[in-house]
C-alpha cells in the first residue's frame, strides 16, 4: 500500500489534479484521494493542499518526491524486467516526436504488419529516460544529451546535424534565431555555443515543427534538426549551413534496460531500428 501511495503522489505531482491522476492510473478520483490520505496517515504529515481545481504539494511532499522518486522508479523498472513478454504483450516504444516522424514512420509501418502489439508514445527526452528507467517503456528513442548517470543501455546511433531555416537568403550568421527550449536538459549544451557566437535566442519553442514553420513564414531564422527538415520536405534553398554551427549536433540514442533486451521481441525491435542508421 505504501508503494501504491507513493506512485499516486508522483503521478499527482505531474498531473496537478485528482481527476487527471485517476485517469492516468485507471482508478476513480475518490480512489486517488483515499490513496493520498492513507499515505499521509502512514507518514504522519500533510502532503497536499487544495488550490481551486488544482492540488498544491506541501514542502514535505516535494521533499518526499525528491528523495524517493528516483528509487521508486528504479524499483518499478526492476520489477518490469522480470515480466515475461508473450507474443501479445504490448511493447511500448517511447520516442521523440521529431525522430519518429523523420526516421521511423515508414519502417514501423512495415514492422507493425508482423508485430501488431507495439505501442508508440511521444515525449521529450527527460520523460523518455524516466519512462525507460521505470519500466513504463520497453525502449526509448531519443535525441539530445542524456543524464550523467543512468541505469540502462544507451546505444548511440548518430549525431544529427542542425540547419538554419529561413525564407530569405542568409549570407552570414544571424544575430538572433528561434530555438527549442534551452532549459530542457537535452538541449542545454546549445546555449553555450550560441552565446559564444553572439547569437541571441529570440524565442524558445516547444516544437521544432513550429520553429520551422515560423522561419518559413519569415518570422526569423530557426535552428532545426535534419529530421524536421526531412519530415517537412523543406526545400534546400531555405536551408543554410555555417561552419561555426558545425558543433551544434544532437546525439540520437536507443535506450533500453539490459534485461529487457533479453526478450526476443524487444531485441528484434531494437535491432530493426538500429539497422536504419547503419
Amino acid at each position: 500500500m505504501l508503494l501504491e501511495g507513493i506512485e499516486t503522489l508522483l503521478v499527482l505531482a505531474e498531473e496537478g489534479t485528482m481527476s487527471r491522476t485517476g485517469s492516468r492510473l485507471y482508478i476513480s478520483q475518490s480512489a486517488v484521494s483515499k490513496r493520498i490520505a492513507k499515505l499521509e496517515a502512514t507518514l504522519g504529515t500533510k502532503l497536499i493542499i487544495p488550490a481551486g481545481r488544482l492540488i498544491k504539494l506541501t514542502p514535505d511532499a516535494h521533499a518526499l518526491i525528491k528523495n524517493v522518486g528516483p528509487s521508486f522508479n528504479e524499483i518499478r523498472g526492476l520489477i518490469f524486467e522480470h515480466q515475461n513478454l508473450d507474443d501479445q504483450s504490448i511493447i511500448t516504444l517511447d520516442c521523440s516526436e521529431t525522430l519518429v516522424a523523420g526516421y521511423l514512420a515508414n519502417a514501423l509501418g512495415t514492422y507493425f504488419q508482423k508485430d501488431k502489439y507495439i505501442s508508440i508514445t511521444t515525449h521529450h527526452t527527460p520523460v523518455i529516460v524516466e519512462n525507460v528507467q521505470s519500466g513504463k517503456a520497453s525502449i526509448g528513442f531519443c535525441a539530445g544529451h542524456l543524464p550523467a548517470q543512468y541505469s540502462f543501455v544507451a546505444e548511440h546511433l548518430m549525431d544529427e546535424p542542425f540547419k538554419l531555416v529561413f525564407n530569405q537568403p542568409l549570407t552570414a550568421l544571424p544575430k538572433a534565431i528561434v530555438v527549442n527550449d534551452l532549459k530542457n536538459p537535452s538541449n542545454i549544451s546549445q546555449a553555450a555555443v550560441l552565446q559564444k557566437l553572439g547569437i541571441t535566442p529570440l524565442m524558445e519553442m516547444d516544437s521544432y515543427t513550429a520553429s520551422a514553420q515560423l522561419a518559413l513564414a519569415g518570422m526569423a531564422p530557426a535552428l532545426v534538426p535534419q529530421s524536421i527538415v526531412k519530415t517537412l520536405s523543406i526545400d534546400d534553398k531555405y536551408c543554410f549551413e555555417f561552419a561555426e554551427l558545425a558543433e551544434l549536433t544532437r546525439p540520437i540514442y536507443l535506450i533500453y534496460r539490459q534485461n529487457s533486451y533479453k526478450q526476443p521481441r524487444v531485441k528484434n525491435l531494437v535491432e530493426t531500428i538500429a539497422s536504419l542508421f547503419v
